[in-house]
C-alpha cells in the first residue's frame, strides 16, 4: 500500500513539476488551439465551435484577442460575427454582426485568450492549496502504513 502511494504521489508531483515549467508553451498552445478553433467555426455546432460559445457567453468576451479576429474568419464573411459575442442577444442582428463598426457596439470587445488565462492564474494558488493538503494525507498514508508493515513484521512471531 506504501509502495502504491509513494507511486501516485510521485506522479502527481511529477506532473505538477511540468506544468509549472511549461505553463509558458501551454498558454502559447492554448492560444493557438482558440485561434484555430476560430477559424473552424461553424454554424452546425461541433464540439469546438460550441467551445467557443461557452467560452464566449460565460466570459462575456469575443475572439482571441478582440472581437476583429473574427473578421479573418471563413465563418464572418457568411454570417458575421457569431450570438455568441453579443452583450444582449434580443439586440443583436445578422446585420448589425456583419459589419464590424455596428458590430463594435453591439458585442463584447475583449478577447477570450487573456480572460481565460487570467481566471485560470487566479485560481492556481485554490488548486496548489487543495493539492498540497492531498500531498500532505498522502505522505502521513505513507508513514502509517510503513509503520504498520514494520509492527506487523516485528510482532510476526511472537509467543502465544
Amino acid at each position: 500500500y506504501a509502495m502504491l502511494l509513494s507511486l501516485i504521489f510521485l506522479i502527481v508531483l511529477v506532473a505538477a513539476i511540468v506544468g509549472f515549467v511549461f505553463r509558458h508553451e501551454i498558454k502559447t498552445n492554448f492560444e493557438s488551439n482558440l485561434d484555430l478553433a476560430l477559424k473552424d467555426y461553424n454554424v452546425t455546432a461541433d464540439r469546438h465551435s460550441e467551445a467557443v460559445d461557452t467560452i464566449q457567453r460565460t466570459l462575456h468576451c469575443c475572439g482571441v484577442q478582440n472581437y476583429s479576429d473574427w473578421e479573418r474568419t471563413e465563418y464572418f464573411s457568411q454570417r458575421g460575427i457569431p450570438r455568441s459575442c453579443c452583450k444582449n442577444q434580443n439586440d443583436c442582428s445578422e446585420e448589425d454582426l456583419k459589419d464590424p463598426n455596428k458590430a463594435k457596439q453591439k458585442v463584447f470587445v475583449d478577447g477570450c485568450f487573456f480572460l481565460v488565462t487570467s481566471t485560470m492564474e487566479s485560481k492556481m494558488s485554490i488548486v496548489a492549496g487543495i493539492s498540497f493538503g492531498i500531498a500532505c494525507f498522502q505522505l502521513i498514508g505513507i508513514i502509517l502504513s510503513c509503520c504498520l508493515s514494520r509492527y506487523i513484521t516485528n510482532n510476526q512471531y511472537e509467543m502465544v
